[in-house]
């Protein structure tokens, strides 16, 4: 060996384990291993191992563990150390010993005491044998393990401490999970939410309880506008709209703020004391004399209710008004019971009568000014506003993803006593954020909560004083009765959500680990009270994955991946995904570039898919306000953005104003298949076709093939009627055929079928 190479040795040794020769080289080596981290002797080892263990917390869901590639070592600049203090090993007597060390079951184990489930530990042990086996040289101490084992100078359990090290290197997470659990423990949620400016004041807390039309609201924002600062919190842009609006039309200024927009009223641009905002936007750290949370029950919905949890916790105001249904009571109380502050509870009653009539409509020749027909998906809506049309009768539409301004022009249009149109058809959409003056209400089905949107026929504030419920569908009134006098179930957790400072440093410890991992894993190892629950991050998830391959700081990553935005719809995903890309390169994205990116202008929809293309382009200017508030620099052009916004919410009204035409055109086009209903309404026409069978055939239209794809909704009875229709034309066409060519006759070699006979 040459004096370099022994020199490059001899350095890295520990001090006084010098020695002149190779084997004192070796024997020196071998203690040094000895004292590898995280070595742990045989015997000892199990002992030992309960200090890394979890301990009594839950097990994590491993599958969650993505596995690091561990690349084996090509030709080192010093050459194979090991193998001159040593000899070369021999493959084939390497690849014995480590299946002996698989096969071991101390070594299993040992490896689950770590944390090393049979699927990680076998999945490690793979990777650990091809290092082993495909690297060119390996470590100094490994390679004298390996060497001692072949001569029976060590043990294969000796290989633990290395097979380890290579594991956490594999899956980071097992070196880190003590550190991990303490960063995902929910619990006791107002010491890890800190608010101090809420905690360093005695809050006031007053609930008020009561049903829809109760007059709860109306209350709390009496004593919000009499205060002389205070916030109101709503769940929807429209609700803070109606605030922002009422409160400086009764003369006390107030300013706006939602996700996609910041209206101030002051001349001098300073905040107004009165702010209407959006519950996700509120500011816990600016004092206030009055805060109004509209909706509290929502601290249950199952991805926003972070939102009113946050609130209720954070505002740091002298009184907090939460309006709300009384269900959400007993929680309430006991979450302020945590922050020392008692909750006083006023209950409101309807203010006007509302009851459910002993008939359903049945058909939409019974309907009457006033009524408003609720369905549960887009085509029901079509379909319905298609029949009304037939009847000579004009309806307003209003569903969910209608632009903000034009649900408020439908409603409008619906209130409005000279307006010719006097029906509504709409989604539960209505349930919250709209005045509408509804006689009656008319379930189209009953496949979601109906309470809160039964409370909307006969309001206090309406020209209707006594407010009517029934459904379509004979079969579904007694249901609606049911559901109507069922007692509300009280909600018994609130929603809780991880902060960006708890996933950055969740990725200190996995800088490796992609954003939707990290979420994953947050969630599998958090831990919280009995009453709250970590809420639905699958939307944030979803947009971690679309962006996961452009390259963003994790900040960044982290607010593009809060953006709302509604994931059934392509056009608004892939303008993420652009607008993360832009960023990325550092690219402003400028109104001239904005509209090159949308084509346009935009025409006016000629039919329902147009329609539908331009409320997608409307969700793709929220997005961009949206971020316009994160980024300014980025997103420079907001007030350009918004204008071209209303200019779109204007051809959108338009087009939801000729919506029977736009029905009526796609139908002819055939862009739009109304048979698609929804199960419900399968199950109804199911139902028909079985009375227009007559009850003597009524087994046989159960089991026939027709009935069955009736019921999988895959068939309806107009398709039915025209299948029938086709099928009698082919028929006789092809029973023509066979008279005139004589091809069956008897005697005569079968005609080859064609290709559509059939």
């Amino acid at each position: 060996m040459s004096f370099p190479r022994c020199a490059l040795l001899w350095a890295r040794l520990p001090a006084g384990r010098h020695a002149g020769h190779p084997a004192a080289v070796c024997s020196a080596l071998r203690a040094h291993v000895g004292l590898f981290p995280g070595s742990l002797g045989r015997v000892p080892a199990v002992a030992s191992a309960s200090s890394s263990a979890s301990g009594g917390s839950k097990a994590p869901n491993t599958s969650l563990f993505v596995p690091l590639t561990v690349k084996p070592q090509g030709p080192s600049a010093d050459g194979d150390v090991g193998a001159e203090l040593t000899r070369p090993l021999d493959k084939n007597e390497v690849k014995k010993i480590l299946d002996k060390f698989y096969k071991r079951k101390e070594i299993q184990k040992l490896g689950a005491d770590y944390g090393l489930d049979a699927r990680l530990f076998h999945q490690a042990f793979i990777s650990f044998r091809n290092y082993i086996m495909q690297s060119h040289s390996l470590d100094v101490d490994i390679h004298i393990i390996l060497n001692d084992i072949c001569f029976s100078a060590a043990h294969v359990d000796d290989l633990f401490p290395f097979f380890l090290r290579h594991a956490k290197q594999m899956f980071p997470v097992l070196e880190c999970k003590d550190d991990l659990r303490k960063i995902s423990d929910l619990r006791i949620p107002p010491n890890w939410l800190v608010y101090p400016e809420a905690r360093a004041i005695q809050r006031k807390i007053i609930f008020h309880s009561g049903p829809t039309n109760s007059g709860k609201t109306y209350h709390a924002i009496q004593k919000y506008l009499s205060a002389k600062s205070g916030v109101y919190c709503g769940p929807l842009k429209l609700l803070a709209h109606e605030i922002f609006e009422k409160t400086n039309a009764a003369g006390v200024p107030c300013d706006l703020v939602t996700g996609e927009e910041r209206v101030t009223v002051g001349l001098d641009g300073k905040q107004a004391a009165h702010v209407a905002c959006t519950v996700e936007m509120c500011s816990v750290t600016t004092p206030y004399e009055v805060a109004v949370i509209d909706e509290i029950q929502m601290i249950k919905d199952p991805a926003r209710g972070w939102a009113w949890t946050r609130a209720l916790l954070g505002l740091c105001a002298e009184e907090v008004h939460l309006c709300g249904e009384a269900a959400a009571i007993d929680l309430v109380t006991e979450l302020m019971y945590t922050t020392g502050e008692e909750v006083e509870v006023r209950t409101y009653k309807r203010l006007t009568p509302i009851s459910v009539l002993d008939h359903a409509l049945e058909s939409l020749d019974n309907l009457r000014p006033g009524d408003c027909i609720v369905c549960f998906s887009k085509n029901d809506i079509y379909s319905v506003s298609r029949q009304i049309e037939i009847r000579g009768l004009e309806s307003a539409v209003i569903y969910g993803s209608l632009p903000p301004g034009t649900k408020l022009a439908q409603a409008k249009k619906f209130n409005d006593p000279d307006d010719p149109c006097k029906i509504l058809v709409a989604t539960d959409a209505i349930g919250m954020g709209l005045n509408l003056s509804i006689r009656r209400i008319i379930f189209y089905s009953l496949i979601k909560p109906t309470l809160q949107i039964a409370g909307r026929a006969g309001r206090f504030s309406s020209k209707y004083k006594e407010g009517e419920v029934t459904t379509m569908h004979r079969e579904d009134l007694r249901l609606l009765k049911e559901i109507l006098n069922r007692p509300v179930d009280p909600i018994r957790a609130a929603g809780l959500h991880p902060t960006a400072e708890q996933i950055e440093m969740f990725a200190y410890h996995l800088p490796d680990t992609t954003l939707s991992n990290l979420i994953d894993i947050f969630v599998d190892f958090s831990q919280v009270d009995g009453q709250y629950f970590v809420c639905n991050l699958d939307d944030f998830k979803f947009s971690a994955e679309l962006i996961q391959h452009i390259p963003l700081s994790l900040r960044v990553r982290y607010v593009f991946c809060t953006a709302p935005i509604n994931k059934k719809q392509p056009f608004v995903c892939s303008s993420l995904l652009q607008f993360a890309r832009q960023y990325s390169r550092n690219e402003p994205l400028t109104f001239t570039w904005l509209r090159r990116y949308m084509k346009w202008p935009l025409l006016p929809p000629k039919n329902i898919k147009d329609l539908m293309d331009l409320e997608a382009v409307h969700d793709v200017l929220d997005l961009y306000l949206w971020l316009s508030y994160r980024f300014i620099d980025m997103f420079p052009d907001a007030s350009l953005v918004r204008d071209l916004q209303k200019e779109l919410d204007g051809i959108i009204q338009d087009g939801v104003h000729n919506i029977t035409k736009l029905i009526k055109i796609s139908e002819t086009h055939k862009l739009l298949n109304l048979e698609s209903l929804s199960a419900e309404s399968q199950s109804r026409l199911s139902g028909t076709l079985k009375s227009h069978c007559g009850t003597a055939h009524s087994s046989a239209a159960e089991k026939s093939l027709a009935s069955r794809l009736v019921q999988q909704g895959l068939l309806t009875a107009d398709m039915l009627k025209q299948l029938e229709k086709e099928w009698l034309t082919r028929r006789t066409e092809y029973g023509r055929e066979r008279t005139e060519s004589g091809t069956y006759s008897k005697g005569t070699r079968r005609k080859k079928k064609e290709p559509d006979s059939d």
